[in-house]
């Protein structure tokens, strides 16, 4: 019984190549489960949050330009909406903005797209690869969980959202201006204190 176990693991190792989105996903959920225990919104603003996400992602797939020509990411805490990424006019870039704006329960909309081509995957692959070094770094700090911070970078600008003290900002700040890769950090951090 004991070699069918390390057999479906073996399996499931040998599939991942190819489901590596699915992979994320299932370690995603794990990782939801201790966010949530860990976070300072409450359950259900943790829920709406991925409401928001998942609807702003709809209505901006909804416009046929942006879906074609530009290149978005919407992260949302407590119901605030940072919207990173590239649209090639500023029109495209408002009317994305404008977008998000209009999904039900989003309070403020921090519109940081640039005007500029869609990034490559290379550049996309490199802020993932500053994220993980951000966040690993934060998780490993004894003053802060690190749960509680969500981390977005964009061609190494590193964006900082959650609830937090004041203290906890400056830890955190200090933290990510000392990883490799970061340009810029920008706090959109709501205070508890």
């Amino acid at each position: 019984m004991k070699h069918l176990g390390y057999l479906y693991c073996l399996i499931l190792l040998c599939l991942l190549p190819g489901l590596s989105g699915c992979a994320l996903v299932a370690v995603g959920g794990v990782t939801t489960v201790a966010t949530v225990a860990a976070d300072r919104r409450t359950p259900g603003t943790v829920l709406e949050d991925q409401t928001i996400e998942i609807k702003a992602g709809q209505a901006l797939n909804s416009d046929p330009d942006l879906k074609t020509q530009a290149h978005w990411n919407v992260t949302s805490y407590d119901t605030v909406v940072l919207l990173t990424g590239e649209a090639p006019t500023e029109a495209m870039r408002q009317r994305a903005g404008e977008l998000v704006k209009s999904v039900d329960k989003v309070k403020y909309v921090y519109n940081e797209m640039t005007i500029a081509a869609p990034s490559s995957l290379v550049a996309r692959t490199s802020d993932t690869y500053v994220t993980s070094k951000v966040k690993t770094k934060l998780l490993a700090d004894k003053q802060l969980t690190g749960m509680e911070i969500k981390v977005v970078t964009e061609k190494g600008v590193v964006y900082l959202m959650g609830i937090v003290s004041r203290a906890e900002s400056e830890i955190a700040t200090n933290i990510v201006r000392t990883t490799s890769g970061v340009q810029k950090v920008v706090k959109l951090f709501q205070y508890a204190d």
